[in-house]
């Protein structure tokens, strides 16, 4: 699973780049996945926006439905 988790990872990461922005795994443990957001993505106020509705939404329909991402500073 941690494979399909990065892949899709990877994929989605081309529409923060799109934005300024950008991602760092930090760590897969299951299915509990912890994200620093970097670039423009680090410091908008928006951003649990992005990881909870955007990519852990993605990431529960297309992977597994008990994914959760956890944003890390």
């Amino acid at each position: 699973m941690e494979k399909q988790i990065r892949a899709k990872l990877e994929e989605l990461r081309v529409l923060l780049q799109n934005d300024g922005g950008d991602l760092e795994i930090v760590s897969i443990d299951g299915k509990s996945v912890k994200l620093r957001l970097k670039g423009a993505c680090g410091c908008c106020p928006h951003a649990t926006v992005t990881i909870k509705d955007g990519l852990e939404r993605i990431l529960r329909e297309e992977i597994d439905p008990e994914i959760t991402l956890e944003r890390v500073m």
